[in-house]
């Protein structure tokens, strides 16, 4: 089984070797490397060039004005560029455990049916790092906690699926690893969260969700659109829901910021 890991990046020469090297000095050999850049205007680019088993992507097209857009569309581009039976996504400021790409094939070809795994992150803060515990849920029987991004491994047939699904050009806020939890719960119809980490989540007061601080005025904008690409997504698939108190006062917070 072939592994492609698919990292996207902007702007982060300070964090680019680490994030490769971690995919070359896997226990798992059998992988490919898509690198996507996003027009970064810092040594990105000159530090990936010095790898040569990194496929490099450098995006030509016209940039989307939130990060988000920009950060799902060069997943969706490197993964064009990808011939993995199997798909992991990489945030460029993360990085893998040596042994998770050996880990994860092993959990798929042992369950066959499996389309989407989700590992633990450990977040890393500065020289703290703490694991986050496997209390992810679906809230009020629909909102989505998951893991992030860099933690999602996914069947080759199953992401054509989800890509889909995924809504490119609506809902600027909503990130890939939101949308991708939704899809998986309510269209593939599994949600497998492993209860071990395997993947380095990088906090930074640098990165884009620095600008989603707990209870700022962004936070409660991205939750109200959150609640919004819901309502959007069942919707546009039929599925029955109410909207719950969350929903109510998430509304009434943003309305009065």
């Amino acid at each position: 089984m072939k592994a492609s890991i698919l990292i996207a990046n902007y702007n982060n020469e300070n964090f680019i070797e680490d994030c490769i090297n971690s995919l070359l000095h896997q226990t798992y050999k059998n992988i490919e490397i898509i690198f996507f850049d996003d027009q970064s205007s810092d040594n990105s680019i000159k530090k990936v060039k010095k790898f040569e088993k990194v496929n490099l992507i450098i995006n030509s097209k016209e940039k989307k004005k939130f990060g988000c857009f920009n950060q799902i569309n060069s997943y969706r581009e490197a993964f064009n560029k990808s011939s993995g039976d199997l798909i992991f996504f990489l945030d460029s400021d993360d990085y893998f455990k040596e042994k998770k790409i050996e880990e994860i094939i092993k959990i798929f070809q042992q369950n066959p049916n499996f389309k989407v795994i989700f590992d633990l992150p450990t977040y890393k803060y500065k020289k703290k790092e703490t694991v986050k515990k496997n209390n992810f849920y679906f809230y009020k029987n629909y909102w989505p906690y998951i893991p992030p991004q860099s933690c999602i491994a996914i069947s080759r047939k199953y992401l054509n699926d989800v890509f889909d699904l995924i809504d490119f050009d609506s809902f600027p806020q909503i990130w890939m690893d939101f949308r991708i939890g939704i899809i998986s719960k309510y269209i593939l119809n599994e949600f497998n969260i492993l209860n071990k980490s395997y993947t380095f989540y990088r906090q930074s007061d640098k990165n884009i969700s620095s600008n989603y601080k707990f209870l700022s005025k962004n936070w409660w904008n991205r939750r109200m659109e959150a609640h919004e690409y819901i309502i959007h997504f069942f919707k546009k698939n039929n599925i029955k829901h109410k909207k719950n108190a969350d929903y109510y006062i998430t509304y009434l917070i943003n309305k009065f910021l």
